[in-house]
């Protein structure tokens, strides 16, 4: 068996990321950007105020009492089209476009007004409650660079900076295959000795979250023909993943059939717990992932290698490293396998995470999984820990 970490640089070898396409602003929410964006207008596009209050020369308020005549008004959108001169104001609104000869804002708590006369009783020095054109970003500047995750907050700057249109990654489109003659899908009859299909769905939904398009193959049966023609109509997909018979079993029909179809198989153990029968190859230049077939097993092996995958073939740095925490409570020592305990995960009221294992951690337990903030790592051999002791862990992207 391998270790994981030599397993997670294998499977990472060689990933290039997706081709590049150009998508409308709305649709670029959660995908990763190919080139670098620049802006194509200044913000502010001009000098505004940041204040409710009065456009003014600041010559003309040297001294409290200074008394100003009001000859328009600028507001968002609508402008003063004229020049403020000598002794002369305009009412002006935050955000709205400086009116000609001004510059400064005096803020309307800093007034009086009678009628077309404004009274100010608080001196001030130019450049006061402005926003001076571009003092946010200007015309050329490329403030999104590529390999950016866009987020609500990278959109709302895209748009800031007037682009309708961004080069992203195309979606990793990604095969998924369940296997086996006990598997149903959700809502179909279960028979006797059937049990009802979670892998499927939760691989694609583990693949959506972040940043793939799932194809679903359907549910081969443990024969070679219908391996066969699910395998083959993964062609053109980013990458396969299977999730059982990648074992060695009479019954594990998986390795053979990809066999002979050309599988360049790389590794199909590894020291992990849950999820010892992991396979990895390459069929065709299409990555294979195989999975076990349990789904806590298929979700943890999932997290730890699927995603990372998934990261490469956008552009972005596949592993995020773990995060440190606290033991919420005893663990015994450990083999020779790493382990990735599901686990409680709390931040204190001191800032610290709180890691605190399941009790019961059978591969089987799908609830406890799906309860988890994070899964907690041990290392290989790793001692017996107690509460308070340091540990590693690895937040889940829906961890509670």
């Amino acid at each position: 068996m391998i270790t994981v970490d030599v397993a997670l640089e294998r499977v990472l070898a060689g990933l290039a990321p997706t081709a590049t396409e150009v998508v409308a602003l709305p649709a670029a929410l959660g995908r990763v950007l190919a080139e670098d964006a620049c802006a194509r207008l200044a913000h502010p596009p001009s000098d505004v105020s940041a204040m409710d209050g009065y456009a003014v020369r600041a010559e003309d308020i040297a001294g409290p009492g200074s008394r100003l005549t009001v000859i328009g008004e600028s507001g968002a959108g609508h402008p003063f089209a004229g020049t403020i001169g000598p002794g002369q104001t305009v009412r002006i609104f935050t955000g709205a476009p400086m009116a000609k000869g001004a510059d400064s804002v005096v803020m309307q708590e800093d007034t009086a007004r009678d009628g077309d006369t404004v009274t100010i009783t608080v001196p001030q020095a130019a450049g006061r409650h402005v926003r001076p054109q571009g003092a946010d970003f200007s015309v050329g500047d490329c403030l999104l660079k590529a390999g950016t995750l866009l987020g609500p907050r990278q959109i709302g700057l895209a748009a800031a900076m007037n682009l309708p249109w961004l080069t992203v990654r195309r979606r990793p489109r990604i095969a998924i295959l369940s296997t086996g003659d006990e598997i149903v899908m959700p809502g179909d009859p279960v028979g006797t000795a059937q049990i009802v299909s979670s892998n499927g769905p939760a691989l694609a939904a583990i693949i959506a979250q972040a940043g793939g398009e799932p194809v679903q193959l359907g549910i081969a049966k443990d024969s070679r023909d219908s391996l066969s023609a699910m395998i083959k109509a993964a062609a053109g997909c980013d990458l396969l993943v299977t999730s059982g018979g990648a074992s060695v079993g009479d019954y594990d029909l998986v390795q053979d059939v990809l066999a002979e179809q050309g599988l360049e198989l790389d590794f199909w153990k590894i020291a992990i717990r849950p999820g010892k029968p992991l396979m990895y190859g390459k069929l065709k230049h299409v990555p294979v992932l195989g999975l076990p077939g349990n789904p806590v097993s298929a979700m943890v092996c999932a997290y730890v290698f699927l995603l990372p995958m998934l990261r490469a073939l956008q552009g972005l740095t596949p592993v995020v490293p773990p995060v440190a925490a606290r033991l919420g409570g005893p663990v015994k020592a450990n083999d020779g396998r790493q382990d990735y305990q599901r686990a409680r995960l709390e931040r204190r009221p001191d800032g610290s995470l709180v890691a605190t294992p399941f009790p019961r951690q059978d591969s089987a337990v799908v609830s406890g999984l799906a309860a988890a903030g994070c899964l907690l790592i041990r290392p290989p051999h790793a001692p017996e820990g107690k509460e308070g002791d340091p540990v590693l862990v690895m937040p889940l992207p829906d961890g509670g």
